[in-house]
């Protein structure tokens, strides 16, 4: 599939600042402060919803990553308004970290310190501070780092507990979520301190940060990425015995990426190449066991009990994006490449909802959107697809002449 650098490059930055339009114009909370807690699949705003921890943060690395690569000054300005709401309402200034919820007023319902959103934090408050300069935002990303390592890490066997009180003590349910097992170690905790990690490295080059993302790194290639399958696992026990036999395909393409990203920050060039070969043969997994034929990812599938959730995912796609073409740069294998354009073309005939703005939350086998879909809530928010059109761009950028620039290799 031939397809122009130029073209494709403009096709991107036009629905980038589609989504970006659509959270400008739709989700500001002009009422109680900050950004809406939910907003219905017609771009509706959800009269009193709780606010999320999660969505909350995503919004605040949104703004701040667009005004990084864009320069807009009116995504500076959202990236303000994020940062505020943050600090003024989801930040603990008692015991530290941040709370997990608020309800639409801004006061607190759930108190919670979720590892996985303290997490977000540090993701969040490292991007503003590259948009920002201000010095505040960097030293909250340091200090949610250093009460990370405190209360969550484990120093028996490594890694980092799900959850912790108010007060970071002991929890009885650390579950991020009620569909989640309600178990002290998870891959998607651990998948999403890898990016804060990363992140935060970037911009603050301290010996410690950079040792424990080694370590975090260590702990995907030996722990949680299964060596038979290639796929992750979900769940674990304390001494990091497997307790699930469900994949995710989502999580491992973006696993896949992620892990080469912080791999590089490291500058430990054989963990680098270690990297690069395990996370190749991830991605071979989720196309052979993953992909439907239209070239969309299903969502999961439990291999012990063959049970399928085949609907797909917004996030699922964005994902498929970035793990592709990240593949493409470090193989030069045009296949990679040529799935995707195939997500891609996928994400414009399925995911982009052009009628009401942004992407369709859930598809069915037959490309048509679940009636219970959102366009922004408790997880649904423009990270995501935002940062896969981003680092579709920078990447695409890099790479010269018109595509596919290399002959298809057999892998």
């Amino acid at each position: 599939m031939m397809v122009e650098k130029e073209q494709l490059i403009n096709e991107f930055d036009k629905e980038l600042k589609n989504i970006l339009h659509f959270w400008q114009t739709r989700t500001i909370d002009h009422q109680y402060g900050g950004f809406a807690g939910q907003i219905d699949a017609k771009g509706k705003m959800v009269a009193k919803a709780d606010k999320s921890l999660v969505l909350n943060t995503r919004i605040l690395w949104t703004f701040s990553a667009a005004y990084n690569f864009l320069g807009n000054r009116h995504y500076l300005d959202l990236a303000h308004r994020a940062f505020d709401y943050l600090i003024h309402h989801f930040l603990d200034k008692k015991h530290g970290g941040l709370f997990w919820a608020v309800d639409y007023k801004g006061n607190v319902i759930n108190p919670r310190k979720q590892i996985y959103g303290q997490g977000f934090g540090i993701y969040a408050f490292s991007e503003y501070y590259k948009a920002s300069g201000k010095h505040e935002s960097l030293d909250m990303a340091i200090q949610l780092f250093h009460l990370i390592e405190k209360h969550s890490f484990d120093p028996q066997y490594g890694g980092y507990l799900e959850a912790l009180s108010r007060e970071w003590k002991t929890l009885k349910d650390m579950r991020l979520s009620d569909k989640d097992a309600n178990l002290p170690k998870s891959m998607n905790t651990h998948l999403h301190l890898l990016e804060p990690y990363s992140n935060l490295l970037g911009i603050w080059p301290d010996n410690n940060l950079k040792n424990k993302l080694t370590a975090l790194l260590r702990i995907f290639l030996e722990k949680i990425l299964d060596k038979q399958s290639y796929h992750f696992n979900l769940f674990f026990s304390n001494d990091w015995t497997v307790q699930s036999g469900i994949v995710s395909f989502g999580h491992d393409i973006e696993g896949a990426w992620l892990i080469n990203e912080a791999a590089i920050l490291t500058g430990n060039k054989a963990l680098i190449n270690e990297a690069k070969k395990e996370t190749l043969k991830m991605v071979n997994a989720v196309i052979k066991d993953g992909m439907a034929p239209d070239y969309s990812l299903y969502y999961e599938h439990d291999f012990k009990k063959n049970q399928w959730l085949k609907e797909r995912h917004w996030w699922v796609q964005a994902e498929a994006l970035v793990g592709l073409l990240d593949a493409f740069e470090h193989s030069g294998i045009a296949d990679y490449f040529d799935l995707f354009l195939k997500v891609w073309e996928y994400i414009k005939r399925y995911v982009i909802d052009y009628k009401h703005g942004e992407w369709h939350e859930l598809i069915n086998d037959n490309g048509n959107p679940l009636p219970s879909e959102l366009k922004a809530g408790f997880w649904k928010c423009p990270y995501h697809n935002t940062r896969a059109l981003l680092e579709s761009m920078k990447r695409i950028r890099n790479i010269d002449a018109s595509y596919p620039i290399v002959a298809n290799q057999s892998k």
